[in-house]
């Protein structure tokens, strides 16, 4: 019997208008054409499943996880989390969502990791005391409990990563979004963090966690089943071990370069 779906994306596209472009036309210069993020996105996301979503930078990963998050609106298509349409009730989805991304920048820097939790926690509705009890919870499942008292500003980038993930965490969504996760891990780290991954998916209530990612051996450890995204399309969608069997069938080009003058 196949899961409930979590999360149900159909025929979605962003277009982003031109930079500026009334400023262009009255100086009368050209228009740059508007940019398509994503063009006509389909699949949906398993309740307990870890959805992998594979692809280059400025493929399109981010734009669609910040749309799921209600973050940015489609042009056109839809998202649904757990039944809420992610424009209509927005709301209800963004309280059915964690949204950690590789690039965070919400975090205040002069404020402690404990102190930025504690604000997030209260935007959560938690009072003093389930926001306290929920971020020891947190920190601690991030390996993060001795760095609580010190300031966002002065921890390393892979421990601001972690930070993220533990406020995704917080609210105990149903939902994870988590835009590379594992981008400025050490390698041990990076272990610890696709353990918990595992682990909250197959947990009691089972997480539903969309995961972007540019690693394909990450996303085969990790999903069910794997998206490739190119140009904000998506170009393949099937188990990371078909998608592999796919990539070593395909052409291959080598550049051999000579007469290069030495790094000095």
């Amino acid at each position: 019997m196949r899961s409930p779906v979590a999360v149900s994306i159909e025929h979605l596209s962003k277009t982003y208008p031109p930079q500026l472009a009334r400023l262009r036309q009255f100086l009368r210069r050209p228009v740059k054409p508007p940019v398509e993020a994503l063009t006509d996105v389909s699949f949906d996301v398993r309740e307990g499943e870890i959805f992998g979503l594979i692809g280059r930078n400025g493929a399109g990963k981010t734009t669609l996880t910040k749309i799921v998050a209600t973050l940015v609106q489609p042009t056109s298509g839809s998202v649904t989390v757990r039944g809420f349409d992610s424009v209509r009730d927005d709301a209800q989805v963004r309280a059915q969502v964690g949204l950690a991304t590789a690039e965070e920048r919400s975090f205040y820097w002069r404020l402690t990791a404990e102190q930025n939790l504690m604000f997030f926690a209260r935007l959560h509705g938690l009072n003093d005391a389930q926001a306290r009890r929920r971020i020891i919870e947190v920190l601690r499942q991030l390996e993060l409990l001795e760095l609580a008292t010190r300031r966002f500003g002065e921890m390393s980038t892979g421990n601001k990563q972690r930070l993220a993930v533990a406020r995704a965490l917080l609210a105990k969504p149903p939902v994870l979004l988590l835009d590379e996760p594992t981008r400025s891990l050490d390698p041990l780290a990076a272990s610890r963090m696709r353990e918990l991954i595992a682990a909250l998916a197959s947990g009691t209530p089972p997480v539903s966690v969309l995961l972007t990612s540019h690693n394909l051996a990450e996303v085969e450890e990790l999903c069910r089943r794997v998206a490739v995204i190119s140009q904000g399309r998506i170009r393949a969608l099937d188990t990371p071990q078909a998608l592999r069997a796919l990539h070593r069938q395909s052409e291959h080009m080598s550049i051999t370069a000579a007469g290069l003058a030495r790094e000095r």
